[in-house]
């Protein structure tokens, strides 16, 4: 269902005068919501006490807003009456006023999917920004963001860099904004119908389409990039701007006249940056289990699924997704271009399982893309860059095991595929290289899965798993090259039979008996304080330094 939005540029403390102006033009046109871009509030260090009785009206509900509204985080911070307000009332300011965050992916009750990214570009800051009203970002949060994948509507406060590239319509040279290549990468992957932006002048390029891919070759995802004024500009340029948007509708599969070529000249996997290890102090958990929720998959529409207990199904729910609102980084180790690395929360192993690492070493491997398996990443040549990259963090953590255990250890990482999961992941665990070389591990899955009377292991790997017509669980059983001896490596994948419900814990459980963790088998009684959880970060992120392909410049 279409919806009529209105959207206008920084406000800088004029609170009272815009709304007034969006209440009257509301009464004629019922918009379902509006988006301010820019800064709302006056800036902190040279508000006056008009400023500062403006914000206290606005909290105590004194200023009148008709309709839904959601603002941005623009060149400077917020009110700290403000900010005390959203983290005691869940991002709300008053009635229908809403922070959309700094660095978030939101959906309205319309069904209209929101990716902002407010502040300007801190270079200096390391990892993702963890203060969420500090106006300064990294391109390492413009990075986590593509992460959702798609949008309807993508507010930055500056402009993607080469923007004005191909626009017949370009505003001089000296009114042109900051340009970010990190913001270009950004809205190349998630490709937004709509990029609002804002500046000192109104800037609004034509319509241009992002190529298409190699499933859907006749579609073409169209992105019209508006830059709005501020409010109150002496050269009256145009501040507000009204349209229509109907999330539900499929993306048009021809051309329409004015509609260029893409501006930006780089894909998202080109765009990738040197980047460290991510700290953060917020309580995010990656389990070291598998979601137990259920996602409602396109793909093979001729299987049976499960409703019932429904788990998250956006990126902002979703437990492995960088885009999440609710994200806390500290226990992430490195972003790749489509994957990234993370301990895992409530570990299997040890700090003392493996001494000659020191550390517990079980590693969630994860898409950045928000798929419940690889396989049904729609675009082919998204899935199989993925895959690649999966397999690229696997082959670093094993070179890694090699030479620190100097071949003593081995590995195994298992993956469990359903097109109704949520987050599809790999998991990996160091063990001994004896018990790979004498076949130990492989009987233990084979052995396990007959006592609970699981279909029967074959030997093959699936790959990205784009031929295979059921759910799978895959294992990888590795032991290193040493004097004498080759690698060795054995892939063994399990069809999940929808007929019977398949316990997620199966890899974890046949692996806790191996090495004698059965009181771990569960992750939640394998907690850590989070001192605990910092210390085996910092010590695998040192051992891991010189492995890690997504710090090389």
């Amino acid at each position: 269902m279409a919806s009529k939005i209105i959207v206008v540029g920084a406000i800088e403390g004029q609170i009272q005068p815009v709304f007034s102006k969006i209440s009257a033009l509301h009464t004629k046109n019922a918009f379902a919501l509006g988006l301010v871009i820019g800064n709302l509030f006056a800036d902190p260090s040279t508000a006056t006490p008009e400023d500062e009785t403006t914000v206290q009206d606005l909290i105590y509900g004194k200023i009148s807003i008709p309709l839904p509204m959601y603002f941005a985080l623009g060149s400077h911070g917020l009110p700290q009456p403000v900010i005390d307000k959203i983290e005691s009332s869940a991002g709300e300011v008053c009635e229908n006023l809403f922070f959309l965050g700094k660095r978030t992916t939101n959906k309205t009750s319309e069904g209209i999917k929101i990716v902002a990214l407010g502040g300007i570009l801190d270079p200096n800051i390391l990892g993702t920004s963890t203060d969420k009203y500090s106006p300064f970002y990294n391109e390492t949060d413009a990075k986590v963001l593509k992460g959702a994948n798609s949008a309807d509507i993508l507010v930055t406060s500056q402009w993607p860099a080469g923007i004005r590239i191909g626009s017949k319509v370009s505003p001089s040279p000296g009114d042109v904004p900051p340009e970010h290549q990190c913001l270009s990468g950004l809205c190349s992957t998630i490709k937004p119908r709509y990029h609002f932006s804002t500046s000192s002048v109104f800037f609004e390029r034509e319509p241009f389409f992002h190529a298409p891919s190699e499933s859907a070759p006749d579609a073409f995802c169209v992105t019209r990039f508006i830059s709005l004024a501020p409010f109150g500009n002496p050269s009256k340029q145009k501040w507000i701007y009204a349209f229509t948007i109907d999330p539900t509708a499929a993306p048009p599969i021809s051309i329409s006249t004015g509609t260029t070529a893409s501006p930006f000249t780089i894909t998202s996997a080109q765009s990738s940056q040197k980047r460290s290890a991510l700290p953060d102090q917020n309580t995010y958990r990656f389990s070291a289990g598998d979601s137990n929720g259920h996602y409602a998959s396109n793909r093979r529409p001729n299987k049976r699924r499960r409703h019932d207990n429904a788990g998250p199904r956006e990126p902002s729910e979703c437990f492995f997704c960088l885009s999440s609102p609710t994200l806390a980084t500290h226990l992430i180790t490195s972003i790749g271009t489509d994957a990234y690395l993370t301990i895992a929360k409530g570990p299997l192993s040890a700090s003392s399982t493996f001494p000659s690492l020191g550390f517990p070493c079980h590693i969630l491997i994860i898409p950045l893309a928000h798929s419940p398996t690889l396989a049904s990443i729609s675009d082919v040549s998204a899935r199989r860059s993925t895959y690649e990259e999966m397999q690229r963090y696997r082959s670093a953590l094993q070179k890694m095991l090699a030479e620190k255990a100097a071949g003593k250890l081995g590995a195994v990482t298992w993956e469990v595929s359903r097109a109704g999961g949520v987050h599809t992941h790999w998991q990996f665990l160091p063990i001994a290289s004896e018990m790979v070389r004498k076949g130990l591990v492989e009987a233990a899955f084979k052995v396990e899965a007959e006592n609970v009377k699981y279909p029967a292991f074959v030997n093959k790997d699936v790959g990205d798993g784009a031929g295979e017509e059921d759910d799978f669980f895959r294992v990888l059983i590795w032991a290193p090259k040493e004097e004498g001896r080759e690698a060795e490596e054995t892939a063994l994948t399990l069809p999940l039979d929808p007929s019977f419900r398949f316990d997620l814990q199966f890899g974890r459980r046949v692996l806790a008996k191996l090495l004698g963790l059965e009181s771990r088998t569960h992750w939640m009684d394998c907690g850590q304080e989070e001192a605990e959880e910092t210390k085996d970060v910092d010590s695998f992120k040192e051992a891991f330094k010189g492995y890690d392909f997504s710090l090389e410049e």
